[in-house]
């Protein structure tokens, strides 16, 4: 089934190339977007943001449709359609890019910095710069703005978490890109990818004993239905970025060019300044609905996940992350860790 669904993907892909090729840059095109996020989610109002940007300053030659819930494929259904030229973008994290250029998923590995400012700076540093032009070159896949802030990512569970240690024996869903399996196995809990649509159903049936994410997915997806506890482990600053087929985007002219990639980041600044005014709103409701937020040990948790930097081969562009952030910041942040 799987190779049916890939092969008719590739014909499909060749379909629209072959149509599109019919057609000058000048005329309308289509970009479909897809997130696996709600709509209740910031990171969808910064969607929003994007196609009116795009469609008004394009004078509707672009086109925009918005996808969520994966209805047409997971991020990985999505960055493949990417790959082989299809018009389409997703939202995705660096650590499920890390399959087509490696050291971009130093940006999802564990305590790498203290702060959002500290990410803004990384991912308009030359470094960045020539991860998404090897992206581009490489794999075909365009990164249009990687600004979008979903907040910290912390542990779901049905039980409190104040220490490594609790997690034993705990199947927490993760994102199954090395760097993220790395990360929970170092935090002491069994990692077991799942996609995000399965989540709430893994936890209803107890496939899996918990969760990580950022307030807006929990709240966003409901999951304070069926978990206990929310554990600020803020392992993860998660930051993503929306990526497009490089192939769709070099057919655009120039302008438009210009006109996409601006969007993209305007409109992560716009989604990042939603979620840093709701973190504390989200919070709220989560407790309200029953959720108990605890406050846990976070050294021990940064001590036990320094060994993600070493399995994967991380070390010396972790080193590079700090001198950076400490010339352009006049901060040494690896004082914390």
């Amino acid at each position: 089934m799987k190779q049916l669904f890939w092969k008719n993907c590739r014909v499909f892909a060749r379909i629209v190339l072959a149509f599109l090729a019919c057609y000058m840059p000048a005329q309308a095109s289509t970009l479909n977007v897809v997130t696996a996020l709600s709509q209740s989610d910031p990171m969808y109002q910064g969607l929003l943001r994007f196609k009116q940007a795009v469609e008004q300053g394009s004078d509707n030659q672009i086109k925009v449709r918005l996808f969520v819930g994966s209805q047409l494929g997971n991020d990985n259904d999505i960055l493949e359609q990417a790959m082989a030229g299809a018009p389409v973008a997703v939202l995705v994290d660096a650590g499920r890019l890390s399959f087509y250029q490696p050291e971009i998923g130093v940006l999802s590995a564990p305590y790498l910095i203290d702060n959002v400012e500290q990410l803004n700076v990384l991912v308009q540093s030359p470094m960045f710069a020539q991860w998404a032009n090897s992206l581009a070159t490489q794999s075909g896949i365009k990164v249009l703005g990687f600004n979008w802030w979903q907040g910290e990512r912390h542990v779901l569970t049905n039980k409190p978490v104040f220490a490594p240690d609790d997690l034993d024996g705990v199947r927490l869903r993760t994102i199954g890109a090395p760097v993220w399996i790395s990360t929970i196995r170092a935090m002491g809990a069994t990692p077991t990818p799942l996609s995000w649509a399965e989540v709430y159903s893994g936890l209803q049936q107890r496939v899996i004993d918990g969760a990580e994410a950022q307030h807006a997915g929990t709240y966003g997806a409901r999951l304070y239905e069926v978990i206990g506890y929310v554990n600020k482990t803020r392992h993860i600053h998660l930051i993503s970025g929306l990526v497009a087929s490089n192939h769709w985007f070099s057919r655009l002219s120039m302008a438009h060019q210009a006109l996409v990639q601006k969007s993209a980041l305007e409109a992560g600044a716009f989604a990042t300044s939603l979620v840093k005014a709701r973190q504390s709103e989200i919070e709220q409701a989560l407790a309200a609905a029953g959720v108990e937020i605890v406050e846990p040990d976070i050294d021990a948790f940064k001590h036990a996940t320094q060994q993600v930097y070493t399995e994967l081969g991380y070390e010396n562009v972790y080193q590079r992350i700090q001198q950076y952030l400490a010339e352009q910041m006049g901060v040494d942040i690896r004082e914390s860790h």
